[in-house]
């Protein structure tokens, strides 16, 4: 390197490992801090915004199993996707190496390490980390379909006015609307139009949170605060401060934890499982469900004052039948994309495969459409997709009442299962506590297994 670029983050309890790199890494990188421990991790990566973690595997003395290195790495991808993460190991072992490749490492270096090889991963981390992390304007037509696509019609152009008048402010958002339209796109987009878009958001999926790790996932951990408590672990109101935290799914917190929220929510401050302070976050809420608070707020299952808490202002995503402008245009967008993916001939629809996804209730919403459009991918043997091809597919959210439900010779058990999730959806009408219940599961894996089967 002639020139010094990029910012590094070295995490690693050796002091004397420390004292090398803060020598040799800033002849190189313009920017370079040094972590003796995961704790304060994520909020450094806040305040820094590192192109490169250097991630030790090891922090805890006489324990040489990477788990550490593992876990740390797991939380950085989930908050901080785009960054890259070196992991850093004075044992060379390829199983582990794997496992650090396949949980989305950039690379694996082995102590003792070369230099010249310490610089080159370094270095291309960083071009790559520069590479795709682009200012929102360049970032929207670089990521594509991660991004919200606005229809034409009369409600999403009536959503779009409501998105750019509440982003700018900090005011706190609530997102209803139906399973798969798009709520945590819509979430995502808020963010990026806001003035917080430079700092993370983080998302949490409160559907597939259970109960006794709520407070450690929400609030974070001390170490030693229970048995698997290692280390200190930020929670997800401190690795989003100074951004936007998303709570998915919010209808779905059991009562006695709402007062919890609703505490740090007026505090603004976390105290983590088993610490003895609170420490300040400073995040704006947006929070999405499928599920009518405010009847639950009559029932005396959602907590009122948690409601108007939350919902400052509030945007409802229509379902997808009431956006028949962007049927097509989405369903084009999935072909070429699976088409890529699955490396398929097929370029467009057929007029009558055109008019059957019009014509189609699409209950599942978008989900449902990419599901379907996925499936004729996979099976299509030629440059248009047909009718036919689209009948494969199947793969509706609810079925009509007048829809055969009954199980058959040949099938399997995991139809067995879906068909029995699919008639409790219809029985309870969409409400997932009931349907849990009735099928004598937890929340969260119904929810799970409503993913897996893109109910």
């Amino acid at each position: 390197m002639t020139k010094k670029s990029g910012k590094i983050l070295v995490v690693d309890d050796n002091v004397g490992i420390r004292s090398a790199l803060k020598i040799l890494l800033p002849v190189y990188f313009e920017e370079v801090e040094l972590l003796p421990s995961p704790v304060g991790l994520m909020s450094k990566m806040s305040s820094f915004r590192p192109d490169v973690v250097l991630l030790d595997m090891n922090f805890e003395r006489n324990i040489n199993t990477g788990n550490e290195g593992l876990f740390w790495l797991s939380e950085l991808k989930k908050s901080f996707k785009d960054t890259p993460v070196v992991l850093f190991t004075a044992y060379a072992d390829v199983s582990l190496a794997v496992e650090g490749m396949k949980r989305g490492a950039f690379d694996f270096i082995v102590k003792p390490w070369e230099n010249e090889k310490l610089l080159q991963v370094l270095g291309d981390a960083c071009r790559k980390h520069r590479n795709v992390v682009a200012p929102p304007a360049v970032a929207r037509q670089q990521l594509g379909e991660n991004f919200m696509r606005w229809g034409e019609g009369a409600a999403m152009s009536s959503v779009r006015r409501m998105v750019e008048k509440v982003a700018p402010t900090d005011a706190n958002v609530l997102i209803t609307g139906e399973n798969g339209t798009g709520k945590d796109l819509l979430a995502a987009e808020i963010h990026r139009m806001s003035g917080r878009a430079a700092s993370p958001m983080v998302c949490v999926d409160l559907g597939a949170v259970t109960e006794t790790l709520f407070e450690s996932e929400l609030f974070g951990h001390v170490r030693g605060a229970f048995t698997d408590a290692k280390s200190d672990h930020a929670g997800k109101f401190e690795q989003a401060n100074g951004g936007t935290l998303f709570l998915d799914e919010i209808g779905n917190i059991p009562l006695h934890l709402q007062a919890k929220l609703l505490r740090v929510l007026q505090n603004r401050a976390v105290m983590p499982v088993g610490g003895s302070r609170l420490v300040p976050v400073d995040i704006r809420l947006i929070c999405a469900t499928n599920m009518d608070l405010a009847k639950m707020v009559g029932e005396g299952t959602f907590r009122e004052d948690l409601y108007y808490r939350v919902n400052t202002m509030q945007i409802h995503l229509p379902p997808l039948r009431e956006r028949q402008d962007e049927i097509l245009p989405l369903a084009e967008m999935f072909l070429k994309e699976f088409a890529r993916i699955y490396h398929r001939r097929a370029e467009c629809f057929s007029v009558k495969a055109a008019e059957a996804l019009l014509q189609n209730k699409w209950n599942g919403n978008i989900r449902e459409l990419r599901n379907m459009v996925e499936k004729a991918v996979i099976i299509s043997e030629g440059e248009t997709l047909t009718e036919n091809d689209l009948s494969f597919s199947g793969n509706r959210l609810y079925q009509s009442q007048t829809d055969n439900a009954e199980i058959v010779i040949g099938d399997t058990l995991d139809m067995v299962e879906e068909k029995a999730i699919r008639a409790a959806m219809r029985q309870y009408d969409g409400n997932l506590s009931a349907v849990a219940k009735s099928l004598n599961i937890s929340r969260p894996t119904l929810y799970n297994k409503l993913r897996k089967y893109n109910i």
